[in-house]
């Protein structure tokens, strides 16, 4: 999978928050964005995983060689981020088994062996809207590392985690894929100490 942009832009009013980014993205390796809070790290992930509208220039999801339609994007996604709202009525069992209607796990995994794997065995039955901050949010990341999909995006993977989640995180995002393509969103070194491609937004100012 290759996600490629020419010229992406994104303006709020009157204010450009980036203009002419232009990138070819490859599946198999990862990439980090990294800048000041407030410089626009968040917009464009939102931007690449089609979630906003870009303001000028050209988002291409292509596989294969073949283009994509636009709404075929969310297929080949999983992302987590702090601003991404779990559905907090339904129990952990209850979310796993919707999520996986929509974007199967990977091979041999049921929402059973992913609570296992999210070390929330003994929550599967509790309402999420009952999870403290940490444990949503390795809800959010496991429904990334552990869904069928060619991109993976992390923003800020680490927010809310203690040290042992953040273990956590640094197990599962090794274990990603080979094939799979990474984008991170982060200003904390220690969340892409791994990474070989980091990408400051602020030449794009």
């Amino acid at each position: 999978m290759i996600v490629r942009t020419e010229l992406l832009g994104k303006r709020y009013r009157k204010e450009w928050i980036f203009r002419r980014v232009s990138l070819e993205l490859t599946g198999g390796t990862s990439y980090t964005f990294v800048g000041p809070n407030g410089s626009g790290k968040s917009t464009l992930l939102q931007l690449l995983a089609g979630n906003l509208p870009q303001t000028e220039g050209k988002l291409e999801y292509i596989e294969n060689g073949n283009i994509l339609e636009a709404d075929n994007w969310f297929r080949q996604i999983s992302i987590a981020a702090p601003y991404l709202e779990l559905v907090e009525e339904l129990s952990l069992d209850e979310l796993l088994t919707f999520h996986q209607t929509f974007k199967p796990f990977k091979a041999n995994l049921t929402p059973e062996t992913v609570a296992e794997k999210m070390f929330l065995s003994h929550a599967r039955h509790k309402e999420i809207k009952y999870f403290s901050s940490g444990m949503k949010q390795r809800v959010k990341l496991g429904l990334a590392f552990f869904s069928d999909t060619p991109i993976v995006i992390l923003d800020e993977p680490t927010s809310n985690l203690d040290r042992q989640g953040a273990a956590w995180y640094q197990e599962q995002v090794r274990q990603l894929s080979p094939d799979q393509l990474l984008l991170i969103g982060s200003n904390q070194p220690e969340e892409y100490e791994f990474c070989p491609n980091v990408l400051d937004v602020m030449q794009w100012k």
